[in-house]
């Protein structure tokens, strides 16, 4: 059995990234409006959860720069990599 690792393929990283930035700020907007019916307990528990979105979406946004400039040097040829 051949066991080789699939080479690294960033070609489409940034737009995977971009797709994840919005699921992530529309699931704190569907939040915001689950809030509105919500005991205390749990907007509590929404809001520690939105935070942790915030979170991530910065590091989501630095992670596109960084897979932009990548991009730009020429990274996102694989020929590079293999």
């Amino acid at each position: 059995m051949d066991n080789k690792p699939n080479p690294d393929d960033r070609s489409d990283n940034v737009e995977k990234l971009q797709d994840m930035v919005q699921n992530t700020i529309m699931n704190i907007e569907k939040s915001h409006e689950t809030m509105e019916f919500s005991s205390p307990e749990e907007r509590e528990k929404i809001k520690e959860k939105n935070a942790k979105r915030e979170d991530s979406l910065a590091g989501m946004r630095a992670e596109i720069k960084d897979e932009a400039n990548a991009r730009e040097n020429g990274y996102s040829d694989n020929s590079e990599l293999k």
